[in-house]
């Protein structure tokens, strides 16, 4: 299977921001994720990779058509939503790219693409001068109904990578899952690495 992983600023980021929203509905309804989205919402989460001069979007295309996609963009531009994350941790938060989601349809997966995300972002930051690189990645219950028998955490994948869990860095954001009727809170841990 030929993937082309590409990274896209300026214009061609604007371009893929639709199709971004479209795969981040897709994806995110599974595990661990279980995102109950909408296309307006996800406009307006990913005005801030528009706003910002330093955003990439990294996609995953095959042929014409985006499979997978992942952001990033300094940790700086989402100081509202992390900064209490970071409080306490005495890390500079202009010194840090924030490594957003990765979303790959899951037909696409097990073929490099994610290490292509990863790679992509980083040369971006490193580009940009910045020291490490942050994500994060949501916390459910061991016990959860909705979690699959099959489900393998990717820690081990982020932990090849060079990431580590920063402790005590708990962001929390509130969304809609797919079996409830109102939006609930939930935690996500960051990690990081220096680059």
């Amino acid at each position: 299977m030929a993937i082309r992983v590409e990274a896209m600023t300026g214009a061609a980021l604007e371009a893929a921001l639709d199709d971004v929203a479209r795969l981040r509905i897709a994806v995110f309804r599974s595990w661990p994720y279980l995102y109950d989205g909408d296309l307006e919402y996800e406009r307006e989460y990913l005005q801030s990779y528009r706003d910002s001069e330093r955003a990439v979007v990294v996609g995953a295309f095959d042929g014409e058509t985006l499979v997978g996609a992942s952001t990033g963009a300094p940790l700086a531009d989402h100081a509202d939503d992390f900064a209490a994350a970071f409080d306490g941790t005495g890390i500079d938060l202009t010194q840090v790219f924030y490594c957003a989601e990765s979303v790959l349809l899951p037909e696409y997966r097990g073929h490099g693409v994610g290490h292509g995300f990863f790679d992509a972002r980083e040369a971006h930051a490193r580009q940009h001068g910045f020291a490490k690189t942050a994500f994060c990645g949501v916390q459910r219950p061991a016990d959860h109904p909705l979690r699959p028998d099959t489900y393998a955490p990717l820690d081990p994948f982020w932990r090849k990578r060079g990431y580590e869990p920063l402790e005590g860095a708990i962001a929390h954001f509130s969304w809609k899952d797919v079996d409830q009727v109102e939006e609930t809170q939930k935690p996500l841990q960051f990690w990081i690495r220096d680059l």
